[in-house]
């Protein structure tokens, strides 16, 4: 699965990944392969993502939107 962590600047991250949890408007979720599309908004929190090599990563955030569709999950935060 892609994750692409978009700001107004610059492209945060781009990669693979085998797990990312998200601050939710309405709670924090978890999206794993093949997961259902959707579009969320997101709140203040942290974006905390797992690599295929197991190394686990976090960015915090103000809040955004994602965006999961076709194992690729793109997210626009400020």
């Amino acid at each position: 699965m892609t994750l692409e962590i978009i700001s107004p600047q610059e492209v945060v991250f781009k990669g693979d990944v085998v797990s990312v949890g998200l601050p939710g408007a309405l709670g924090k979720f978890m999206v794993l392969q093949n997961h259902a599309p959707l579009v969320s908004v997101l709140a203040e929190g942290k974006i905390v993502y797992r690599t295929p090599g197991g190394e686990e990563n976090s960015f915090a955030v103000k809040g955004g939107i994602a965006d999961v569709d076709n194992n690729v999950v793109s997210v626009c935060i400020y």
